[in-house]
Protein backbone atom coordinates (compact mmCIF):
# COMPACT_ATOMS: atom_id res chain seq x y z
CA UNK A 1 0.00 0.00 0.00
CA UNK A 2 1.40 3.69 -1.10
CA UNK A 3 2.11 6.01 1.46
CA UNK A 4 1.44 10.16 0.54
CA UNK A 5 2.30 12.72 2.16
CA UNK A 6 0.55 16.29 1.29
CA UNK A 7 2.66 19.57 2.71
CA UNK A 8 1.89 22.66 2.68
CA UNK A 9 2.89 25.69 5.37
CA UNK A 10 0.30 24.90 7.79
CA UNK A 11 -1.62 22.17 7.06
CA UNK A 12 -5.19 24.61 7.41
CA UNK A 13 -6.24 24.22 3.85
CA UNK A 14 -4.58 23.55 0.44
CA UNK A 15 -3.19 20.27 2.11
CA UNK A 16 -6.59 19.15 3.88
CA UNK A 17 -8.43 19.84 0.81
CA UNK A 18 -5.66 17.17 -1.19
CA UNK A 19 -5.64 14.71 1.99
CA UNK A 20 -9.38 14.58 1.37
CA UNK A 21 -9.47 13.86 -2.13
CA UNK A 22 -6.16 12.22 -2.51
CA UNK A 23 -7.66 9.45 0.53
CA UNK A 24 -11.20 9.59 -1.86
CA UNK A 25 -9.93 8.52 -5.39
CA UNK A 26 -7.18 5.96 -3.37
CA UNK A 27 -10.27 4.45 -1.98
CA UNK A 28 -8.00 1.31 0.35
CA UNK A 29 -5.17 1.33 -2.05
CA UNK A 30 -3.07 4.28 -0.32
CA UNK A 31 -2.93 5.73 2.98
CA UNK A 32 -2.94 9.30 2.88
CA UNK A 33 -1.42 11.98 5.72
CA UNK A 34 -1.27 15.65 5.36
CA UNK A 35 0.95 17.97 7.33
CA UNK A 36 2.23 21.54 7.78
CA UNK A 37 5.71 23.13 7.93
CA UNK A 38 3.28 25.12 10.74
CA UNK A 39 0.50 24.63 12.77
CA UNK A 40 -2.66 26.86 11.32
CA UNK A 41 -5.85 24.37 12.72
CA UNK A 42 -7.91 23.69 10.46
CA UNK A 43 -9.87 26.32 7.93
CA UNK A 44 -13.74 26.34 8.51
CA UNK A 45 -13.66 27.56 5.04
CA UNK A 46 -11.85 24.50 3.62
CA UNK A 47 -14.28 21.98 5.50
CA UNK A 48 -17.62 23.77 4.16
CA UNK A 49 -16.05 23.71 0.76
CA UNK A 50 -15.13 20.08 0.74
CA UNK A 51 -18.27 19.26 2.48
CA UNK A 52 -20.46 21.03 -0.33
CA UNK A 53 -18.47 18.53 -2.70
CA UNK A 54 -19.48 14.93 -0.32
CA UNK A 55 -15.54 15.00 1.18
CA UNK A 56 -15.64 14.90 5.13
CA UNK A 57 -12.17 16.63 6.21
CA UNK A 58 -13.93 17.98 9.54
CA UNK A 59 -12.19 15.08 11.48
CA UNK A 60 -9.22 16.09 10.28
CA UNK A 61 -6.41 17.52 12.48
CA UNK A 62 -3.66 19.96 11.77
CA UNK A 63 -0.40 18.55 12.27
CA UNK A 64 3.47 19.01 12.36
CA UNK A 65 5.65 17.14 9.27
CA UNK A 66 8.04 15.98 11.99
CA UNK A 67 5.01 13.81 13.47
CA UNK A 68 5.49 11.75 10.51
CA UNK A 69 9.36 11.31 10.81
CA UNK A 70 8.89 7.12 11.28
CA UNK A 71 7.00 6.83 8.75
CA UNK A 72 8.60 5.63 5.24
CA UNK A 73 6.67 7.71 2.57
CA UNK A 74 6.08 6.39 -1.48
CA UNK A 75 5.31 10.05 -2.08
CA UNK A 76 5.59 13.36 -0.80
CA UNK A 77 3.17 16.50 -2.81
CA UNK A 78 4.05 20.08 -1.39
CA UNK A 79 1.48 21.77 -3.21
CA UNK A 80 2.72 25.32 -2.11
CA UNK A 81 6.21 27.08 -2.54
CA UNK A 82 7.00 27.81 0.77
CA UNK A 83 6.41 23.92 1.88
CA UNK A 84 8.95 23.05 -1.02
CA UNK A 85 11.69 25.16 0.14
CA UNK A 86 10.99 23.95 3.92
CA UNK A 87 10.60 20.34 3.15
CA UNK A 88 12.84 18.31 5.99
CA UNK A 89 14.45 15.64 3.69
CA UNK A 90 13.02 12.40 2.99
CA UNK A 91 14.63 9.18 2.26
CA UNK A 92 16.07 8.18 -1.16
CA UNK A 93 12.95 5.83 -1.62
CA UNK A 94 10.36 8.90 -1.58
CA UNK A 95 9.30 10.37 -4.33
CA UNK A 96 8.64 14.25 -3.98
CA UNK A 97 6.56 16.09 -6.29
CA UNK A 98 5.22 19.63 -6.10
CA UNK A 99 2.27 21.58 -7.48
CA UNK A 100 1.86 25.11 -6.12
CA UNK A 101 -1.66 25.79 -5.62
CA UNK A 102 -2.93 29.60 -4.70
CA UNK A 103 -4.00 30.02 -0.82
CA UNK A 104 -7.21 30.68 -1.12
CA UNK A 105 -7.28 31.59 2.26
CA UNK A 106 -5.57 35.22 1.62
CA UNK A 107 -8.29 35.87 -0.70
CA UNK A 108 -10.27 39.22 0.27
CA UNK A 109 -13.02 40.48 -0.86
CA UNK A 110 -17.16 39.45 -0.32
CA UNK A 111 -17.94 36.03 1.38
CA UNK A 112 -19.19 35.14 -1.96
CA UNK A 113 -16.01 36.20 -3.44
CA UNK A 114 -14.20 34.61 -0.83
CA UNK A 115 -16.24 31.20 -1.96
CA UNK A 116 -15.80 31.16 -5.45
CA UNK A 117 -11.84 31.63 -4.77
CA UNK A 118 -11.83 28.65 -2.46
CA UNK A 119 -13.74 26.80 -4.75
CA UNK A 120 -11.60 27.27 -7.64
CA UNK A 121 -8.59 25.87 -5.87
CA UNK A 122 -10.44 23.48 -4.80
CA UNK A 123 -11.20 22.12 -8.18
CA UNK A 124 -7.72 22.68 -9.28
CA UNK A 125 -6.95 20.56 -6.40
CA UNK A 126 -9.26 17.73 -7.03
CA UNK A 127 -8.23 17.36 -10.78
CA UNK A 128 -4.69 17.27 -9.21
CA UNK A 129 -5.78 14.51 -6.90
CA UNK A 130 -7.07 12.66 -9.22
CA UNK A 131 -4.88 12.13 -11.82
CA UNK A 132 -2.15 11.86 -9.13
CA UNK A 133 -4.04 8.95 -8.04
CA UNK A 134 -4.44 7.55 -11.25
CA UNK A 135 -0.92 7.76 -12.60
CA UNK A 136 0.65 6.04 -9.07
CA UNK A 137 -1.65 3.97 -7.34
Amino acid sequence: MKKILVLCTGNSCRSQMAHGYLKHFANDKAQVYSAGVEVHGLNPFAIGIMAEDGIDISKHTSNHVDEYADIEFDFVITVCDNAKEACPFFPTKTKTIHHSFEDPSKASGTAKELIAEFRRVRDQIKAFSEEFIKENV
